[in-house]
């Protein structure tokens, strides 16, 4: 049987590695939670406009995103009987997740495979889960083997609506989203990710988003110094699942509005 898992980072494979399930690996290094989308997600123009943002913001090269991401994504082209995503809980994965699951919809071969989800929201004995980066081969086998779910015809449906209002961009499409669906199928941790999303596109009196306005409360609380800024978003906000790289947006953005002065 021809076996495909899409992992939802680098930090994921040390473990998948460790691991005795068989197939082939896919890396999904795309960050659809930040910068430009619109629903064709098969567009040439799409992942151009992808490319063009990402090297400009994370100072990466073309090649290097080709390889990296485009590379990896042509292997979704590829026969598989069976396709298991990984992806966990935090709006980071969950863009990504129906980005993936948007690139495997628009397929133009029009049979699916079944397609298993993996997403914990927690993980026994770990108090303060943040991710899959942080377990062992052993411990991504209990996942495996304990919360997988196959993705139904109507999970695909409601990824598709998801991932339609979500790369609109538009706060009423998206709030009218999640005020009309009620069941959210397998998709678990789909509803709170979006929720945040909507904060983000929401903006108070100060043209700050939560976000934003997050950051500037932790440093008027004298928390100067992006590690330390880092480590106290992370204790309320990790529902965003952000990075250093990520967080650092929202602070060059505050930066250039005279807000906050870090280096």
């Amino acid at each position: 049987m021809n076996i495909l898992h899409i992992l939802n980072g680098d930090a994921t494979l040390p473990a998948f590695e460790e691991t005795g399930l068989d197939g082939d690996v896919v890396i999904w290094r795309e960050v659809l939670s930040e910068g430009p989308l619109e629903e064709n997600i098969s567009a040439a123009r799409f992942w151009k406009n992808r490319e063009e943002w990402i090297c400009s913001t994370f100072d990466e090269n073309p090649e290097n995103y080709q390889q990296k991401m485009l590379g990896q994504l042509s292997l979704l082209n590829d026969h598989y009987e069976v396709i298991n995503l990984w992806f966990e809980f935090d709006l980071h994965c969950q863009a990504n997740l129906l980005g993936v699951i948007a690139c495997l919809e628009q397929k133009a071969d029009l049979s699916r495979p079944s397609v298993y989800l993996i997403c914990p929201g927690d993980f026994p004995g770990k108090e303060n889960f943040r991710g899959m980066g942080e377990l062992n081969g052993e411990e991504l086998e209990y996942l495996y083997d304990n919360i997988r779910e196959e993705l139904s015809d109507e999970d695909f449906m409601l990824a598709k609506k998801a991932w339609k209002a979500y790369s609109s961009l538009d706060v009423e499409l998206l709030t009218e989203f999640l005020t009309r669906t009620i069941f959210w199928g397998s998709l678990h941790f789909l509803k709170p990710a979006l929720k945040a999303q909507l904060k983000r596109l929401q903006v108070n009196e100060h043209g700050l988003n939560a976000v934003e306005q997050k950051l500037l409360d932790i440093y008027n609380y004298g928390i100067r110094t992006k590690p330390e800024i880092y480590l106290e978003f992370w204790k309320t906000e990790k529902i965003y699942g952000m990075g250093d790289s990520e967080i650092n947006i929202y602070l060059d953005k505050l930066k250039r509005l005279g807000l906050i002065s870090i280096q």
